[in-house]
């Protein structure tokens, strides 16, 4: 038999940075699962509700009710997470996870599948929201200190986006089983809900291999915000602009902009967000050693104010070659500052603030997101198919100047 605690070393070998705690590969871990998950059920979700019988808005309304949920679970975490142990918290997660599969898979009526989707953990967007965001940061953040901690959550972004961009490959398969196996289309999308739900639980068997906290060295006891409350309430503030901005092209969004504007199918919308999934993780791999030279607060704006511009540009693009080309612009730059943004608050904050720091900063970003996606899907369904791109991009460039000016001179520990 092999060695189990040698297969673990040399997996945890593989995916952290030099000088991180052994046993953040299994948040890692669950984050690439969880990801998978997500890279195809962004591009899948719209086609499902409408194979449903539901209009647009209401898949803008569904989209909207996922990130309201989210938000209010981390809003939980935020306030009385510290109340509890943060890997009974993880194991819950995933369990709901796992509820959440089931519940769409077996489910048809809009009003049943709202409340699941407000209670539940499925994510339409291309990065992160849910309430694991929180839990994982700062368990990671306790994890690594300085550069290794740049360099850990560069790791967890990158995992995140190939796996994502991996999963929507995925979303060829109800093509694939419609015309080779004789299933149905609805009856294959249930199957992959299906697939979610039992993700959930191999992300449950990861989290509960995690240590307790009095294996080793205990971690910070987690608390309330205290002397950093300011920062974070500036910080959460200039985010809620950010991610209502991004709500509006969630990738569920996306995939109905391109099935519509372009006429694109499921397998050629899953192939496009494929590789702008491998353009993502690529800039975020490369975010360290960027955010080593200009700062992590310069890395987060001089890289996303491009990016914007080549979405406005995309969005009045008259072909789709050039659009195509200008989205995979903007995922080069994108998402460089998703590692180099959650470093930047670990690093301003005091390391028993960071939970709460995780989880007040992420509560607005998922309140301002939740509300955008109904204003997109209610502009689709007036035929202003490319005006939530237009807005997305314009919104997001003034955040980034709005970021920039406010904190240029609050650099974190360690820069």
């Amino acid at each position: 038999m092999p060695d189990t605690d040698t297969s673990t070393h040399l997996v945890a070998r593989l995916l952290l940075p030099r000088d991180a705690a052994p046993d953040a590969w299994r948040m890692l871990a669950a984050r690439g699962l969880r990801a998978l998950c997500d890279g195809y059920m962004a591009v899948l979700l719209p086609a499902y509700l409408l194979s449903l019988g539901f209009g647009q808005f209401q898949v803008g309304l569904i989209s909207t009710a996922t990130l309201l949920g989210s938000a209010a679970a981390t809003l939980w975490v935020g306030a009385f997470g510290h109340r509890f142990a943060p890997r009974a918290l993880l194991a819950a997660a995933a369990l709901l996870m796992t509820a959440t599969g089931l519940g769409f898979a077996g489910l048809s009526s809009f009003w049943p599948l709202l409340i699941v989707a407000i209670v539940g953990t499925l994510n339409p967007s291309s990065g992160d929201v849910s309430v694991f965001l929180p839990l994982e940061h700062a368990r990671l953040a306790e994890a690594a200190k300085g550069e290794a901690r740049t360099a850990l959550f560069a790791r967890y972004s990158v995992l995140g986006a190939l796996c994502a961009a991996v999963g929507a490959l995925a979303a060829a398969v109800p093509d694939f089983l419609r015309r080779f196996a004789g299933i149905t289309e609805l009856a294959s999308l249930r199957a992959l809900f299906l697939l979610y739900g039992l993700v959930g639980l191999a992300v449950f068997a990861l989290y509960r291999g995690l240590p307790a906290p009095d294996h080793g060295c205990a971690p910070t006891r987690p608390a309330l915000l205290g002397p950093s409350r300011a920062i974070v309430v500036r910080l959460a503030v200039l985010f809620c602009v950010d991610s209502f901005a991004g709500g509006l092209v969630v990738n569920a969004l996306l995939s109905l902009w391109l099935l519509q504007r372009f006429g694109l199918t499921l397998s050629q919308a899953g192939a496009f967000f494929f590789w702008a999934g491998l353009l993502s993780a690529a800039s975020q791999f490369a975010a360290p050693k960027v955010a080593a030279r200009i700062g992590l607060l310069n890395t987060m704006v001089f890289t996303h104010i491009p990016a914007n511009i080549c979405l406005v540009l995309a969005a009045l693009s008259p072909s789709l070659p050039l659009a195509l080309t200008l989205m995979f612009v903007r995922s080069a730059l994108s998402q460089m500052d998703v590692p180099t943004r959650t470093a930047y608050v670990m690093g301003v904050v005091t390391p028993a603030e960071r939970s709460a720091a995780a989880s007040f900063t992420a509560v607005p970003r998922s309140l301002a997101s939740a509300i955008s996606p109904t204003l997109g899907g209610a502009l689709f369904a007036a035929g202003f198919i490319s005006a939530p791109l237009v807005l997305c991009g314009t919104l997001k460039i003034a955040y980034d100047l709005a970021l920039w000016w406010a904190f240029r001179k609050h650099p974190p520990q360690g820069e």
